[in-house]
């Protein structure tokens, strides 16, 4: 009789479906946590950097869970390479959305009816329709999967109001988990999810943000499309997939266009082209037939590419949670990507025009708080990862050595007593004003609002007038990325103390602070990290071969080169270099259908190397 508890069970059963199908031999960091969960039939929130593997997540419970696994995902192009993948895995599965001519769909519907789907991915106004969530009650449904679920939130930077239908579901599938998914979400913005949703008691996973594979770096924008060149030609990025990220459909075009007369194969992606030049150069850049897609937004959430080496930001995106989205689309096979952010201060009087046309006063404010973030960030004089992290929740109070500002330090100075007089002003004033009139207090300003509140009587009034008020923007904005203030962007974006705050009022920090720098920083010739750094000339010219022969196959079969296998999987080749059938299924990425597949071609290769 087996000794074995059924949690013990349940992994040792993902962890055989994860090798056998997937191809890995273990979990990332949560993961097993999350898949016991929805394997126990909870509802989960779960928030997990993009390339984390928030897809195994449910996907997994979707294979050892009876039934069928609905998947609700918000764009086309998501849903048909997640397919794609998954069926190269040989795992059954299929999409529903309005891509479908009525012969597929009845196809599609017939498969679900007879038990022959795994997962089923639909869009969401899909989903909501009355005929076909009545016939889905009809059904065995293991679970539903609410990937990209910010887009539910008011308080998320990509809101779709029919993604704040779908709660309607959860009283309907009262037996069935539902798991919420995203990688981009605040602590406001979680809370929406969950409420909307109407997650019953849910298992929250929150994973961290963190991409230690990505190099942050912002430059001074000023002769962008040269500083754009400059950074490509630095990385070869001739030879590498990257996204360039304009917030206009014009600029979008102008820039494809330059950099084609440079030589670079890259092509303009907007939301204003036909749909059949749009899903023809989608399918050029997943086939590494296009190099550079310079698009707009509208080329989000919609690239499930692992191997994008780059991503730039031409412009200043609106918020955090959009940039951090972007960028995460770089590296998700985890190697050594780059995000570079060019920033100029015209785009942020462009991006305050906007805002203020908005008529919903609570949006305005939510989206000038998240502007100003976008802004620090631009300007950190500390570790922009700290920086990033912070203003998810997950605050990291060492430098992460990665990015510009750790590369290209400023001048530091001991910041522990002026430290002590902005957090001691901020508690002196109850926690209820923002950074500016704070500000006015420790300076020692003479006006006639703090005169009516009696604020020149408090002990911390005057008390800062050696800085300027650049300086002290500069101070508090350094306190709040390290965690030490707060902003409540529920409260007008008051100043609050945090759990960490009385450590430096007591005096208990060493807390380095950087002066700030007169003028923004310059175009900085960083080290330039790439994919395949510490390869012998020997395994690089293996990855080569191998990359040839995985296009060659990609090709022949009509589908992308990362769908046969990985980078990542290649680079492990090419340094362990298999010799038999048993040796290439170590390798990470190569599962029983991979193998059975394209091994005897990959192991003839590795034979000769």
């Amino acid at each position: 009789m087996s000794l074995e508890s059924p949690s013990v069970f349940c992994q040792q059963q993902a962890l055989d479906c994860l090798q056998s199908t997937f191809g890995y031999t273990q979990f990332r960091s949560h993961q097993i946590e999350v898949i016991e969960d929805v394997m126990q039939g909870a509802d989960c929130f779960v928030l997990m950097p993009t390339g984390g593997g928030k897809s195994l997540c449910y996907q997994i419970p979707a294979l050892l869970r009876e039934g069928t696994a609905i998947v609700v995902s918000p764009l086309i192009s998501l849903m048909q390479d997640q397919v794609s993948a998954l069926k190269a895995n040989g795992v059954q599965a299929a999409y529903y959305n309005s891509t479908l001519g009525l012969e597929e769909a009845n196809q599609v519907l017939m498969q679900l009816h007879t038990g022959q789907l795994d997962l089923l991915y639909v869009a969401p106004e899909r989903l909501l329709n009355q005929d076909f969530v009545q016939q889905l009650q009809s059904l065995p449904i293991s679970l539903f999967a609410i990937d990209e679920a910010h887009c539910i939130s008011q308080w998320g930077h990509d809101f779709r109001p029919e993604y704040s239908r779908i709660g309607q579901l959860r009283n309907l599938f009262a037996q069935v988990p539902f798991i919420a998914l995203t990688a981009t979400a605040d602590a406001a913005t979680r809370e929406d999810i969950v409420q909307r949703l109407s997650l019953q008691s849910p298992k929250v996973h929150v994973i961290g943000f963190d991409r230690p594979n990505i190099r942050y770096t912002v430059l001074e924008k000023r002769q962008p499309f040269k500083q754009l060149v400059d950074f490509l030609d630095q990385r070869n990025a001739a030879e590498e997939s990257g996204v360039v990220y304009c917030l206009s459909r014009k600029r979008v075009e102008e820039v494809a266009l330059q950099l084609q007369q440079k030589g670079y194969r890259a092509q303009a992606y907007h939301a204003g082209l036909p749909a059949e030049i749009r899903h023809k150069v989608h399918q050029q850049f997943m086939r590494d037939e296009v190099s550079i897609v310079v698009a707009t937004v509208a080329f989000g959430m919609g690239i499930d590419k692992p191997n994008v080496r780059f991503v730039v930001h031409y412009d200043l995106p609106k918020n955090i949670e959009g940039y951090y989205q972007e960028t995460g689309r770089a590296g998700r096979d985890g190697l050594a990507s780059e995000a570079l952010l060019l920033y100029g201060a015209q785009d942020v009087v462009t991006a305050r025009h906007f805002i203020e046309q908005v008529a919903n006063e609570d949006q305005k404010r939510i989206e000038s708080f998240k502007l100003a973030s976008m802004v620090e960030f631009a300007e950190a004089q500390t570790c922009r990862r700290s920086v990033l992290l912070n203003y998810f929740g997950d605050p990291m109070h060492h430098a992460c050595g990665n990015c510009d500002v750790c590369l290209n330090p400023p001048v530091l100075f001991d910041g522990k007593v002026v430290a002590q007089k902005a957090l001691s002003c901020v508690y002196r004033l109850q926690q209820g004003f923002g950074m500016s009139y704070v500000i006015e207090v420790l300076r020692g300003a003479d006006n006639e609002r703090i005169r009516q509140s009696g604020h020149q009587q408090l002990s911390t009034y005057g008390i800062g007038k050696e800085f300027s008020v650049a300086e002290w923007q500069s101070i508090f904005r350094q306190l709040i990325h390290r965690g030490y203030l707060m902003q409540d962007i529920r409260n007008y974006s008051v100043l609050k103390l945090t759990a960490s705050s009385g450590d430096v009022l007591k005096g208990k920090v060493e807390l380095q602070l950087a002066k700030p720098r007169v003028k923004s920083i310059k175009s900085a010739r960083l080290g330039r990290t790439t994919a395949r750094e510490g390869l012998t000339e020997s395994q690089q010219e293996v990855f080569e071969n191998l990359r040839a022969l995985r296009k060659e196959i990609a090709d022949s079969e009509d589908k992308p080169a990362y769908q046969v296998f990985g980078d990542a999987t290649l680079l492990e080749m090419a340094v362990a270099l298999p010799k038999n059938d048993h040796e290439l299924l170590q390798i990470s990425g190569v599962g029983e259908t991979k193998l059975s597949r394209y091994g005897f071609e990959f192991l003839n290769l590795l034979r000769q190397a």
